[in-house]
């Protein structure tokens, strides 16, 4: 088992891998593996992934200034497990790391960057952007994320759900900031249970729970979802909607709306149509034709970093540059499908004031004729629980 921890850590650092993706694959190459391996191995993975640096440095050197190889990943790995379990199994493996000055070391580490375990130039982006609260806003980032539900609402209430997954012994229970939330008390497989086949549940963290609900959908609306994805919030618009009306879902990605599609047919939804992003002209015969307009833009991810821990590895502070106007190209092209009168929501997992709050600003200053701010959303891991999130309503007026 645990050769085939460092096996896939040394794929996620030294061939830019998704974790989740090299954690998928191993699951289908060890079928005999149980429930509680698979735990495990996932656990042992996203932790050490997620504790990266601070583990190197426990280990006795900092691996994002150095080269990762097996042999590094074993060090690392030790360290996790004699931080964690105070003790090291006499492996061959296992015998270079260093017992003896563990807790010096362990003392010795001052550096918040290290501790949190994020690169420096993320460390110091944060500080200029929350100052003192970056400490917590990273801190709260570094501990596993819980599961939440969204009830499907077209196939009934909350509490019938609550009942239906009692029947399962699956434990929940609903969350009071979300009308179709509830929280997974203990882990399990929820994909295989009858309800999830059923469609009567999404997968769906709490924040992401409050970006359809922003955009006050009603039955009967043309809705555009322009960064669809895989198509979690266009299914959230279609519940609130009562399945009534239409929903084009779009995406540069023809691959996810495939995902997208089989989705709906799970969750009983036959309003959505989605469209793939080949060309701008996509867009321009879509110009004022909606009554509403959800962009979900691409981002730097930041605030899901509970879920994706490697996506703090793998960002560079260049590339968030390029997000920055990807995203407002984004915003000033896409509104003009908006209906004068219309709404757009405006959303980003990314907790960083630039990608969010001074886009919008930009935009609102570049188009004060047209268009205004109704409402903001603001969610930090720290603080509500969910994960960062941000998203702004606003008004066309022509």
């Amino acid at each position: 088992m645990v050769e085939h921890i460092v096996q896939a850590v040394v794929e996620i650092f030294t061939q830019n891998r998704y974790a989740d993706k090299v954690i998928e694959r191993t699951f289908k190459n060890q079928r005999k593996w149980g429930a509680r391996d698979r735990r495990f191995f996932a656990e042992s993975v996203y932790e050490i992934v997620r504790w990266w640096r601070y583990l190197g440095a426990l280990a006795g050197f900092d691996p994002t200034k150095t080269a990762v190889d097996t042999a590094a990943v074993w060090q690392i790995w030790s360290a996790w497990c004699y931080d964690t379990h105070g003790t090291l199994p006499e492996w061959e493996e296992t015998k270079k790391f260093d017992t003896q000055n563990f807790a010096a070391r362990k003392e010795s580490i001052s550096s918040v960057a290290i501790r949190e375990s994020v690169p420096d130039w993320l460390y110091e982006y944060g500080r200029q952007e929350f100052g003192e609260e970056w400490n917590q806003i990273l801190h709260a980032m570094n501990q596993p994320a819980e599961v939440f539900l969204r009830a499907n609402t077209l196939c009934g209430t909350r509490e019938e759900l609550l009942r239906k997954l009692k029947g399962e012994e699956i434990a929940v229970t609903p969350v009071s900031e979300l009308d179709a939330g509830l929280k997974l008390l203990e882990r399990k497989n929820l994909a295989s249970s009858e309800s999830f086949k059923q469609g009567l549940f999404e997968i769906q963290d709490g924040a992401s729970q409050m970006v359809a609900p922003l955009l006050r959908p009603e039955p009967g609306m043309k809705v555009i979802d322009a960064c669809a994805g895989g198509g979690g919030k266009s299914l959230h618009l279609a519940a609130l909607m009562k399945n009534r009306g239409k929903i084009i879902s779009m995406d540069v990605h023809a691959w996810k709306l495939e995902s997208l599609k089989e989705r709906a047919r799970r969750n009983h939804v036959d309003i959505i149509e989605t469209r793939v992003i080949d060309s701008d002209k996509v867009i321009k015969s879509l110009e004022k034709s909606a009554d509403r307009v959800l962009l979900d833009v691409p981002c730097s991810a930041l605030g899901v970093l509970r879920r994706n821990p490697d996506t703090k590895w793998k960002l560079t502070a260049e590339e968030v540059q390029k997000i920055l106007i990807l995203q407002s190209e984004i915003l000033q092209n896409y509104s003009q499908m908006v209906k004068p009168g219309g709404l757009l929501v405006y959303a980003t997992c990314s907790l960083m004031p630039a990608e969010n709050e001074r886009q919008v600003k930009k935009f609102l200053e570049h188009n004060k004729q047209d268009w205004s701010l109704v409402e903001e959303l603001h969610t930090l891991p720290h603080r509500e629980g969910f994960d960062g999130f941000y998203g702004a309503l606003l008004k066309r007026r022509s």
